[in-house]
């Protein structure tokens, strides 16, 4: 596709302005974590004095570090667990073709349209009849079941795509499924699982609705709860609030920039063939 010198600048200025809007909000979220801890800033504006000792007053008072812990013992188990299943699942449907597998897919798209929120009541009594209620795990087998659908659906779109010839050749050389299913169709997924551990990760390490109902100690939750010891001594600084929301957000930025490469690829895998 011949794309003109126009088409160009206004997709790049296009692109400017997105950054542009997406980047206002974190400025004025670390301008206003730079003020005195007893102000109330109001706009963008950065302080002559900035106080960066909001940064460490926030991780102490929000347990940020402890949180941080529990918050990566929840993603080690979910996001490996979750893609293991997602993956055979999707190489089931995608490129096997099972017997059911189009009921199976419907099944799965209407679990996309139910919400977390719907299902916390539920949610609440089979983990207690499980005997996990008040832990970390009261988290992690919901989760890992609740992302299900999505992610058997993501990985089914990306063994679509891929060419049957591909399967067909190593039939003829005597390739088992299991076979063809770790020599050549897992190598080729590498983007496709690449994208889905970013989103499972972020979605994970922000989780903030089940670890809030499931588990009493905050001290066990994620690290998205860190705001929450802020009630008290400090409830209504903004400063301190700010700097504990930017602290909390940062390890996510951090793994999308160095997985970004990954996370585009696998966005733009079936956009060209032949």
């Amino acid at each position: 596709m011949i794309v003109n010198r126009t088409e160009k600048v206004v997709g790049r200025v296009v692109l400017i302005l997105v950054l542009i809007v997406t980047l206002i909000p974190l400025v004025n979220m670390l301008s206003a974590a730079l003020q005195p801890a007893d102000t109330n800033p109001t706009g963008l504006t950065f302080p002559t004095d900035p106080q960066w000792i909001n940064f460490v007053t926030a991780f102490n008072t929000g347990n940020v570090w402890r949180l941080m812990g529990s918050s990566l013992f929840i993603v080690i188990f979910v996001v490996p667990i979750s893609l293991v299943f997602a993956t055979l699942a999707g190489y089931a449907l995608g490129n096997l073709r099972v017997r059911g597998g189009r009921f199976i897919f419907i099944f799965l798209i209407l679990g996309l349209t139910i919400p977390f929120e719907a299902l916390i009541i539920p949610l609440y009594y089979e983990i207690q009849a499980l005997g996990v209620l008040n832990t970390q795990w009261a988290v992690i087998l919901p989760l890992i079941g609740l992302y299900m659908p999505f992610s058997v659906v993501w990985m089914r779109a990306h063994f679509i795509g891929v060419p049957p010839e591909l399967s067909e050749a190593a039939r003829v050389d005597g390739a088992t499924t299991f076979q063809e299913f770790r020599r050549i169709q897992l190598p080729l997924a590498r983007p496709a699982l690449s994208a889905l551990a970013i989103l499972l990760f972020l979605w994970t390490w922000n989780q903030f609705l089940l670890p809030v109902v499931l588990i009493a100690d905050p001290l066990n939750r994620t690290v998205a709860g860190a705001l929450t010891f802020f009630q008290g001594q400090y409830y209504s600084s903004i400063p301190l609030l700010n700097a504990g929301a930017l602290i909390i957000i940062v390890p996510t930025i951090v793994i999308f920039v160095i997985f970004q490469r990954q996370f585009i690829a696998a966005l733009l895998q079936g956009a060209v063939k032949g």
